[in-house]
């Protein structure tokens, strides 16, 4: 059984967290399969922000779901309407956690954006766990290949060295997606607040 959480604990460390951010959003990297969505609305909850992903805000401005855009438009298409997004949620939606798409902050513009307006955090996952979860649907359009799992180890291979560049890491792995929240929380009020640090 997972130890219970103390909401106490997490409590002081979001308070640490909302203390010390600024006027700037909480901005969620990694991979497809990390969690980042599902993770990044319990660590909004936990802040009393708002959640927003940016996935949701592209099939909005455009009018269509994600795999239609690949289709209609091609990948290019789809990463400039993502780097437009990000950049303009940058700019207005400063009290928020915001969970971006795999490859966002692969995009170096959007890197720069989230550097100086957001904070990053990057939830890591191990390829195996990452390729278990995506598995389960089939509506990743980078997956559909030959091999998707050695598609998925590419992306792996070729994005970690990128999303290295966040602010803060934070493993996702096996438990429950209040625990990987909390230890968001945890870990981004050690850095935000590093002479409070427990």
């Amino acid at each position: 059984m997972p130890v219970e959480l103390d909401s106490t604990v997490v409590q002081r460390n979001a308070d640490r967290v909302n203390n010390n951010r600024g006027t700037k959003p909480i901005v969620i990297v990694g991979m497809m399969g990390a969690g980042k969505s599902t993770v990044g609305r319990r660590v909004a909850n936990f802040l009393d922000l708002e959640f927003i992903d940016s996935d949701d805000e592209i099939v909005e401005a455009a009018g269509m779901p994600i795999p239609d855009i690949f289709d209609t438009h091609g990948e290019e298409e789809f990463r400039a309407g993502e780097m437009r997004v990000i950049s303009r949620l940058m700019r207005t939606r400063s009290e928020a956690v915001i969970a971006t798409g795999g490859g966002a902050y692969v995009n170096e513009t959007t890197r720069k954006n989230i550097s100086q307006h957001g904070i990053s955090v990057w939830l890591k996952a191990e390829l195996d766990l990452l390729f278990a979860r995506v598995s389960r649907k089939n509506t990743r359009p980078l997956l559909h290949t030959a091999d998707p799992y050695q598609t998925l180890k590419d992306l792996v291979d070729e994005r970690y060295p990128i999303y290295a560049n966040a602010e803060v890491t934070v493993m996702s792995h096996d438990t429950t997606h209040e625990r990987i929240a909390a230890e968001i929380i945890e870990a981004l009020a050690d850095h935000l607040d590093p002479t409070q640090r427990a």
